[in-house]
């Protein structure tokens, strides 16, 4: 008797993997066969950058791999307090979409090629995956899934992306972790905490040597991660440090924070240590921090696009394609600075920018220029992100304005050497006002569509609504104690 052929897969049945997938999943079998694994950590990027998912059984794995794992799709509707921000139990579960209605499920797909065997978990593989729904369809809410579709658009007009990242974060001793019971409230109170350095002095190895057996860890964890690494610093502030990684193509850039951030956090607690990705803790005389995005654009010979001597060392397009970031910086912002608190460090004389302009080599701009005349490695740094943002909008967000600079031929104007003094256009001062912006721009709906910025306006509303209604007068410089619940421990 003829035996029947195998039931196809979810993956096979919808076609959600390349050739070079199938090949790099049969990889990973070996693999975790191999090094006796005994749990894969199966994650997405939800749409704050934060990692969500489930952990399987190592022997489970493989066929997990091909059929994906299931989650709920409230996950999908919850603000930066894990609430639920939409009607999921109606018709169209708020969205007007059948699929997420009455809190259904969807699909974590892995992509293979992010295969991990973590450092810091016994015997622990990750993978990084992809949403579709149980139909096959994807989710259009997937943040990963927005920038994959912004550098298709980009190859389509014959440049690729490269990326660089320079990460600002604080590093605190954990005091008091807040598990009593009368803590447990929703958000959870912040963990009281101390200082590892007092700062202030940037950039002096003593300082970084008081820091240096806590970065250890968790440096050693990075780069046995694979992630380009290039350095460790320590910043003016107290408890304050900064990473750099090398550029990546745009994408790999991505997952390189999602992972970062990810790895810091996990390893750093595992230490008895809080490491905050939140812009602006609430702890006195802290200082806040920045997450620089360095960029260019290589057109598909190999060449860097932006290198050139049309002015300050760049190229013509490289002009427009700034002229389309400082046009679009207040409705970028709500993508490149996501919370409430981030808006507090756009301050003048603070090298934060608070206005949308750029310069050659200064760091009170929003957008430094860096490289000679004709020098391949010029590119632009933009200063405008803090270290909390989803870095697949992020840097989706650049690629769409810097697309219509190009497309309209934007000029970005003269080279602002003073920067806290130039007149020009100013960030927004708060969320509210880049959840508006960006409600408002032709631009962003139709580089990201009209379902998804709607969708990530209404998340950005409900977030922000309840900081004005639960924090009242809480819109001035002072960091509130909602912020800190907020943002502290889950950034």
């Amino acid at each position: 008797m003829a035996r029947r052929p195998a039931a196809k897969s979810f993956v096979e049945r919808h076609g959600l993997w390349s050739a070079e997938q199938t090949r790099a999943a049969e990889a990973v079998v070996r693999q975790i066969k191999k090094q006796k694994l005994e749990l894969v950590r199966f994650s997405f990027a939800d749409q704050h950058g934060v990692l969500r998912g489930k952990t399987v059984v190592a022997a489970d794995a493989p066929a997990l791999m091909r059929s994906g794992v299931t989650m709920t799709t409230t996950l999908l509707a919850k603000d930066t307090a894990h609430k639920t921000a939409f009607p999921v139990f109606t018709p169209g579960g708020g969205f007007g979409m059948a699929e997420m209605q009455g809190a259904a499920d969807f699909v974590m797909v892995p992509d293979p090629a992010t295969f991990r065997v973590l450092p810091w978990a016994a015997n622990t593989g990750w993978l990084l995956c992809d949403i579709v729904f149980t139909n096959g369809k994807p989710v259009p809410f997937s943040t990963r899934q927005v920038l994959r579709d912004a550098l298709a658009k980009l190859k389509s007009t014959g440049f690729d992306y490269l990326a660089g990242l320079e990460v600002e974060f604080h590093l605190f001793r954990i005091e008091n972790p807040r598990l009593t019971p009368e803590d447990a409230t929703w958000p959870p109170r912040a963990p009281e905490v101390s200082l590892l350095n007092q700062g202030y002095q940037y950039l002096t190895e003593s300082r970084f040597d008081q820091i240096e057996s806590a970065l250890e860890p968790i440096r050693r964890g990075i780069q046995l991660l694979g992630l380009p690494l290039r350095s460790l610093e320590v910043e003016l502030g107290p408890s304050q440090c900064e990473f750099t990684f090398r550029p990546q193509p745009g994408f790999d850039a991505a997952d390189t924070m999602i992972l970062f951030r990810a790895a810091t956090k996990q390893i750093a607690r595992r230490h008895g240590l809080l490491a905050s990705f939140m812009c602006r803790p609430a702890q006195p005389n802290l200082l806040s921090s920045g997450w620089h995005l360095h960029q260019s654009l290589i057109d598909r010979k190999g060449g860097n696009a932006f290198a050139g001597n049309a002015r300050e060392g760049l190229s013509a397009l490289g002009l427009n394609f700034l002229g389309g970031l400082l046009a679009h910086a207040q409705a970028a912002a709500a993508f490149t600075t996501p919370t409430v608190n981030g808006y507090k460090r756009y301050r003048a004389y603070t090298l934060a920018p608070d206005r949308a302009i750029w310069a050659r080599d200064n760091r009170g701009v929003m957008v430094r220029v860096l490289g000679q005349p004709g020098d391949p490695s010029t590119h632009l740094e933009n200063r405008i992100g803090e270290p909390a943002a989803n870095p697949y909008l992020y840097m989706a967000s650049q690629i769409c304005a810097g697309l219509d600079g190009i497309a309209q031929k934007r000029d970005p104007g003269p080279s602002a050497d003073t920067p806290y003094e130039t007149k020009a256009q100013a960030l927004s001062k708060n969320l509210g006002e880049a959840v508006a912006a960006l409600r408002g721009s032709q631009v962003f709906r139709e580089g990201f569509g009209d379902a998804f910025v709607d969708y990530f306006a209404r998340l950005k509303e409900a977030e922000y609504a309840r900081f004005t209604s639960e924090a009242p007068g809480g819109g001035g410089a002072a960091i509130t104690a909602w912020e800190q619940n907020e943002y502290f421990d889950l950034f």
